[in-house]
């Protein structure tokens, strides 16, 4: 039995969500979201809860990540989501040029990265970079996506790294 799927979602003001027999839309202040309704698992909404059942015992693990996915999209046309990079090195820096990032990373040539679609990316200093967007999935993807392309390195520091992550530092090697 999954608890996760027992937990109520609370639908804030302004926050609309319609089940239909294979997709659940929910709409809000920030745009709206689609997602799959898997088979066998029933979606209810009372009373600006929505809650989350299953009509055979097998599908309670499924009905657990539904219960996420739904929450995730109540709070992204809600609030939205947001992640923060930080370019750490001599030299590294980040500018907007349009809706591309382009990153000095230490390389021959500057890398340039397109914005996916619902992503939005700003710069506040050179140093920064800042992902937004309604689906945290997108939103989560774009920051891997940026950070693979200069992951921290464990015996500088150097690198692009998640706002807040603690870089375990290696030794250096001793003569």
């Amino acid at each position: 039995m999954s608890r996760v799927a027992k937990m109520p979602i609370t639908l804030p003001k302004g926050v609309e969500l319609q089940i239909g027999e294979e997709q659940i839309q929910v709409k809000g202040p920030k745009g709206s979201l689609n997602g799959p309704r898997p088979e066998g698992i029933d979606v209810e909404v009372e009373d600006g809860t929505v809650r989350v059942s299953v009509r055979n015992a097998d599908d309670w693990a499924m009905a657990g990540t539904l219960r996420s996915l739904v929450g995730n999209m109540v709070i992204g046309v809600s609030e939205g989501y947001q992640r923060k990079l930080e370019l750490v090195g001599v030299g590294y820096r980040a500018a907007m040029q349009g809706q591309d990032l382009n990153l000095s990373l230490g390389f021959s040539h500057p890398v340039v990265f397109k914005a996916p679609e619902g992503v939005t990316l700003e710069t506040p200093t050179q140093t920064e970079i800042l992902i937004k967007g309604m689906d945290k999935q997108r939103v989560g993807q774009a920051a891997a996506d940026i950070r693979a392309f200069r992951p921290p390195e464990p015996y500088k520091g150097k690198g692009i790294r998640y706002s807040g992550e603690k870089i375990v530092m290696k030794e250096a090697k001793k003569a």
